[in-house]
């Protein structure tokens, strides 16, 4: 199977991955040069047209000792770039050696092709089923004079339109050299004119699609948080001007990673385009020693020629089928209330027991207990670390609470902060050391808390031996892991001067080391990752948390953009969306309760209120909505998602999924601003058998499926702002 996906022309040294929906080419140019000559649409072979033409380019260097001036790594498109070979490009990597200078000059080495795809210890990663789905070419560089070798690892997928890139450097040398910057990635773009979309924000501003067009100069996406972050997802795509969601080319990227992170997009001299991803370098620095190694994360790049929802669809499959591992990832997800926003910190067993009853009676399938449950937590100023039951609010144990769920019929679920630490806490009491700080100096709260060394061993020990006390009793069906704030005062410990600089990424590898260790022990238990909502929303948590809440901002019409910009890349499951009062307690918003479901259905429903304080009225609406909910979440969460309209350009926004077999569609449209004289609008589907005939399973119309995608239905015209309509069709047999 790896001789049809990979193949390399001995006399060209051109390297061919492909499958039948993509190609990647790359060639061994001048001075061992790995040139980049082509990623897009399957060709069947390439003749050799695309060998870089020799110019003469003023002030771009040429090669050591070489007298032709009309081959330089300056201009030539490439698929790694250090620092110190003639290349002024901003660098993929950059090594620091014994003797202080920091010059590379990276030469073809030689490649093997492997079945299948290797596993990164440690990090998380795609994967494969069995060998035959996969290949993966290894290509070799070496720098002569030090002996740094990187390895670019290649993986194409069958049946998919991506490429996982990553790399893994080793130090065949007999000196420490010190790893600056070393990116997972580069690719170069020869006479693209791009637009850039990336995902910005904020807390509670999630994920906002930003659109921009390239100029020439160098453009930064990134966090220096210690986590993926609030203020920019890993994520970037390449589109043309004219791209739509289904028209045009999109090149997307995503990074396998929680921490750290920058995506460097510079348009050159030449009009050429030239993107690196990777660990960002900031207060980075990792010391290998001879004979050592260091292994970068993946990035998830896909290659669509019709539009961002092709793009998106790609994305989706791949972090659902292969990062995904959980054994929920394929199963339907349970309705949830949450006691957060309906207590806060003011509960107990007499008082949360109304709810679970209320819970029940609506359908709803699981109570979860978040914040204040543990140590003598009455507030935010105290008890992270004691994971141990509070007794004034659960005299007879947790178990007792949980038993009383399990009988009436629900799941039951908890929240964890394992990453934080407060002061009053008996561990800091016992293990002041345990708390990340720098020596002599003050460290800093942020929320009234501080965060765990987690990279360390006995650190992650503790943390993962107080949940397993919980854990082990087997009555925990789910547990939120929340982080709600960034990493400060950096510094790990057990860790020499000199290798501070490996404190961010360690951070990150103890964390994936403690969520590893737990879904080995707990296979049965569903994770949901949090950090302050969307502030840890990556490819690499998914790897453990098959979903992750979305954002603190429950509000539907906020969560029209974040959902959308989160859609660009995430699949609808990985997605917990939920119900919240009215107004709405992040922006005051009044919004319809039917809108507030409507827009919460589009992923893990759940319901963030107090349900024994809503009016007759609204509890009628929840269990309408989770009725509903039950008969379209199959396709909710797993069917191929489309973007229809976005908000972001009109006023109304439109989304569809659609089951596997094409026999069932959602349809949702949500008006933003009412108008006393409205146009007229109406919402084509797509994806449907132009064959087939649905029926609106509301109405009782029925439909063809070219009809409903050339003509479209009209979207009714109701007085009011934030208004939402919900279409079910089924297929006729």
């Amino acid at each position: 199977m790896s001789a049809t996906l990979i193949s390399f022309d001995e006399k060209n040294k051109v390297f061919h991955l492909h499958n039948d929906q993509i190609s990647y080419l790359l060639a061994v140019e001048d001075g061992g040069t790995l040139a980049h000559l082509y990623f897009g649409k399957r060709v069947n072979d390439y003749h050799g047209q695309l060998r870089y033409p020799r110019l003469d380019r003023g002030f771009s260097g040429n090669l050591p000792g070489s007298l032709d001036r009309t081959f330089s790594r300056d201009s030539l498109p490439k698929e790694y770039s250090t620092a110190g070979e003639m290349d002024y490009h901003t660098p993929a990597a950059v090594v620091r050696q014994k003797d202080g200078s920091n010059a590379l000059f990276l030469k073809y080495q030689g490649y093997k092709i492997v079945a299948g795809k290797p596993d990164l210890a440690g990090l998380s990663h795609a994967w494969v089923k069995d060998k035959d789905e996969a290949a993966t070419l290894i290509i070799t560089l070496a720098d002569d004079k030090s002996g740094v070798e990187f390895d670019l690892l290649y993986t194409i997928y069958r049946d998919r339109p991506v490429i996982v890139r990553s790399v893994k450097v080793r130090n065949a040398g007999s000196e420490t050299v010190d790893l600056e910057k070393v990116a997972s990635m580069q690719i170069d773009f020869v006479d693209r004119n791009f637009d850039s979309i990336t995902l910005p924000g904020a807390h509670a501003h999630e994920r906002w699609t930003d659109r921009n067009h390239i100029n020439q100069g160098i453009h930064v996406y990134a966090s220096h948080r210690g986590t993926s972050s609030h203020q920019m997802n890993p994520f970037i795509a390449l589109v043309d001007p004219s791209t739509t969601e289904f028209n045009g080319d999109a090149y997307g990227f995503a990074f396998v990673y929680s921490g750290n992170h920058k995506f460097e997009v510079e348009k050159d001299q030449f009009a050429q385009t030239h993107l690196n991803i990777g660990i960002d370098d900031f207060n980075f620095n990792w010391q290998l020693k001879p004979t050592a190694s260091f292994q970068t994360p993946e990035v998830l790049m896909v290659y669509s020629d019709h539009g961002l929802n092709k793009m998106s669809q790609a994305f989706h499959s791949l972090i659902h089928e292969r990062i995904m591992r959980s054994k929920f990832k394929d199963e339907l997800r349970p309705i949830l209330v949450n006691n957060w926003e309906a207590t806060y910190f003011d509960f107990n067993e007499e008082k949360l027991r109304p709810i679970v009853d209320d819970a029940k009676k609506l359908g709803i399938e699981m109570f979860v207990l978040d914040d204040g449950w543990f140590g003598h937590r009455d507030d935010d100023n105290s008890s992270l670390g004691d994971w141990t039951v509070f007794k004034k609010k659960f005299p007879n144990g947790l178990g007792h609470f949980a038993d009383y769920v399990h009988e009436k019929g629900l799941k039951f679920g908890l929240w964890f902060e394992p990453e934080m630490i407060s002061i009053d806490s008996d561990l800091y009491q016992k293990h002041p050391d345990y708390l990340m700080h720098v020596p002599g100096r003050k460290p800093s709260p942020s929320r009234n808390q501080y965060v765990l060394d987690l990279g360390r061993q006995e650190v992650r020990d503790n943390i993962f031996d107080q949940m397993d006390q919980i854990l082990s009793s087997g009555k925990i069906d789910y547990i939120k892991w929340d982080m709600n704030r960034h990493l400060s005062d950096i510094y790990e410990a057990d860790l020499p001067a000199e290798r501070q600089g490996e404190t961010y990424h360690r951070y990150v590898l103890g964390l994936y080391d403690l969520l590893e260790r737990l879904v080995e022990k707990y296979p049965d238990l569903l994770i949901e990752g949090c950090s302050g909502g969307g502030g840890r929303f990556d490819a690499g948590m998914a790897y453990y948390e098959p979903q992750i809440w979305a954002s603190d901002d429950s509000d539907a019409i906020d969560r029209l953009f974040i959902q959308e910009g989160t859609s660009l890349v995430y699949p609808q499951s990985m997605m917990t969306s939920h119900v919240s009062v009215s107004p709405n307690e992040q922006n005051g918003r009044i919004t319809p309760f039917k809108t507030r479901g409507v827009v919460a259905m589009w992923g893990d429903l759940g319901y963030e209120l107090d349900l024994t304080k809503m009016s007759e009225e609204d509890r009628a609406a929840v269990a309408e909505q989770v009725a509903e909910y039950k008969r379209i979440r199959r396709i909710t969460q797993y069917g191929t998602f489309y973007r229809l309209k976005s908000a972001h350009t009109s006023n109304q926004c439109a989304w569809e999924t659609v089951s596997p077999d094409k026999t069932e569609a959602v349809l949702s449209v949500v008006k933003v601003m009412a108008s006393g004289q409205p146009y007229l609008t109406k919402t084509k589907l797509v994806g449907l058998d132009p064959a087939k005939e649905y029926e609106d399973q509301r109405t009782h119309q029925v439909y063809g499926g070219d009809e409903l995608m050339n003509m479209g239905i009209y979207d009714p015209v109701e007085h009011g702002d934030y208004q939402s309509y919900l279409y079910h069709f089924k297929a006729i047999d």
